[in-house]
C-alpha cells in the first residue's frame, strides 16, 4: 500500500472542485439555451453544439462549460470514494483472493455504507419532497418509486430518467452497488480483477447504441461507473504505477494541461466519451497538486481555502442543493439567467453550511 499519494487537505479539495462542478451543472442544464451534456448517452449533436459555442462564445459561455463539464464532478467522487476504501479496508500487503470475510463480515460492511448513505439522503429527500410540493411543477411519486429511492434501488428500474427525482440522487445508488462490488469482487483481490471488471464494464458499452435507453440504463449503473472507481482503487494500491504525482511543477502543470487537453478532444466522438471519466480523474489529482506546487500567493491560496472549504460541506450540498434549485431555477428561466444562478449558488452554500453544522452537532450529542 503506498502512502502519502494524496493527503487528507488534497481529497478535500477534489471533493470541494467535484461538488462545485455538480451543483452548477445540475442548475446550468435545466436552462434551454445552454449546452447540454453527454452523460448516460452520446449525442453526437451536443458534443458539436459545445464545439459550436466553444469556437463563438456569447453570454453564457461560463454556462456553457458549466453545464457541459460539470457533472464529471460524479466521477472525482468515485475516484475518491473507491481510493478511501482502499485506503481504511485493503491488504497492507500485496492483494490476494485468501483471507476473506465470511457472508456476515459483508453483510455488515453494506448495512454500515448503506446506513452513512441513507443519513445523508433521507435529510435531502425530505426537504426537497416539501419543496416540490409547493412549488410549480410537482412530481407525481409513485409508491414504487419512494420506495426504491429509500431503498436505493431506483437506478434498476426502466427509464430512470422517468424514475428518479430529483435527479442527481441517482447517485445514491450508484454508490450502494459500487460497495457490493467492491466487497464481493474487488476487496483484497488480485488487481486483475479490478482491471478485468474495468474492461467488462466498457466494453459491454462498446455494444449499446450511443443514443439508446439500452446505454442510458446502463450507465445508471455501477458499470458506468466502474472506469474512475476502478483507477481510484488501482492508485491506493499501486500509487505512481497508476497515476504520477511526484512531479516537479513544471511537470504536474504540463501534466494537467496536456491530460485536460485529452478530456476536451475526447469527448467529440463516442469511442473517445467513454474513457473522459478516466482522464478528468487524472486531470483533477493534477490540478490539485499543482495549486499546492506552485509558488504561494494570494489568488492559489485563496482558491485553495474555497477547494478546502467546500470539500468540507460537499456531503450536505449535494443533498440540498436540488431544493434550492427548485425554488432559485425561474428566475434564470424567466431572463435573469445570472441572477437566479447567482442566488441559486448562495442560497445552495449557505443551507449546506446550516445543514453541516447540525449535523456535526448532532452527531457530537
Amino acid at each position: 500500500m503506498n502512502v502519502a499519494l494524496l493527503s487528507r487537505a488534497e481529497c478535500n479539495a477534489l471533493r470541494g472542485l467535484a461538488i462545485i462542478g455538480i451543483f452548477l451543472h445540475n442548475y446550468c442544464h435545466w436552462l434551454g439555451p445552454v449546452v447540454k451534456e453527454n452523460e448516460y448517452q452520446f449525442f453526437k449533436r451536443n458534443a458539436d453544439w459545445f464545439s459550436q459555442v466553444a469556437s463563438n462564445p456569447d453570454y453564457l459561455w461560463p454556462m456553457h462549460i458549466l453545464s457541459f463539464f460539470g457533472h464529471y464532478g460524479v466521477p472525482i467522487f468515485l475516484f475518491l470514494s473507491a481510493y478511501g476504501l482502499e485506503r481504511k479496508y485493503g491488504a497492507t500487503s500485496t492483494a490476494t483472493a485468501q483471507g476473506h470475510d465470511g457472508v456476515g463480515e459483508t453483510w455488515m460492511f453494506v448495512k454500515k455504507h448503506y446506513l452513512k448513505l441513507f443519513q445523508m439522503m433521507f435529510v435531502g429527500f425530505a426537504c426537497f419532497v416539501f419543496v416540490d410540493a409547493i412549488t410549480p411543477g410537482r412530481w407525481h411519486y409513485s409508491t414504487l418509486q419512494i420506495v426504491a429511492q429509500l431503498g436505493m434501488f431506483n437506478n434498476l428500474l426502466p427509464e430512470p430518467d422517468q424514475n428518479i427525482w430529483p435527479g442527481p440522487y441517482w447517485f445514491f445508488g450508484l454508490m450502494l452497488q459500487l460497495y457490493i462490488v467492491y466487497r464481493l469482487l474487488l476487496y483484497r483481490r488480485h488487481w486483475a480483477w479490478t482491471v478485468t471488471l474495468m474492461a467488462l464494464c466498457i466494453g459491454g458499452q462498446l455494444c449499446l447504441g450511443p443514443e439508446s435507453e439500452a446505454l442510458n440504463r446502463y450507465r445508471y449503473n455501477f458499470m458506468g461507473g466502474m472506469l474512475p472507481f476502478g483507477m481510484g482503487l488501482l492508485f491506493a494500491r499501486h500509487g505512481q504505477r497508476v497515476i504520477l504525482v511526484n512531479l516537479s511543477t513544471v511537470a504536474l502543470l504540463m501534466s494537467l494541461v496536456v491530460t485536460t487537453f485529452f478530456v476536451v478532444g475526447f469527448g467529440n466522438n463516442f469511442w473517445g466519451w467513454m474513457l473522459v471519466p478516466a482522464l478528468v480523474c487524472y486531470a483533477a489529482v493534477y490540478f490539485v497538486k499543482s495549486l499546492k506546487s506552485v509558488p504561494a500567493n494570494v489568488v492559489t491560496d485563496t482558491i485553495w481555502k474555497a477547494l478546502q472549504w467546500m470539500g468540507g460541506v460537499s456531503a450536505a450540498l449535494f443533498v440540498v442543493h436540488p431544493a434550492i434549485r427548485k425554488v432559485f431555477i425561474p428566475i434564470s428561466q424567466h431572463g435573469d439567467t445570472y441572477a437566479g444562478l447567482l442566488l441559486y449558488t448562495i442560497a445552495s452554500i449557505g443551507a449546506a453550511w446550516l445543514v453541516n453544522e447540525i449535523m456535526k452537532k448532532i452527531k457530537m450529542g
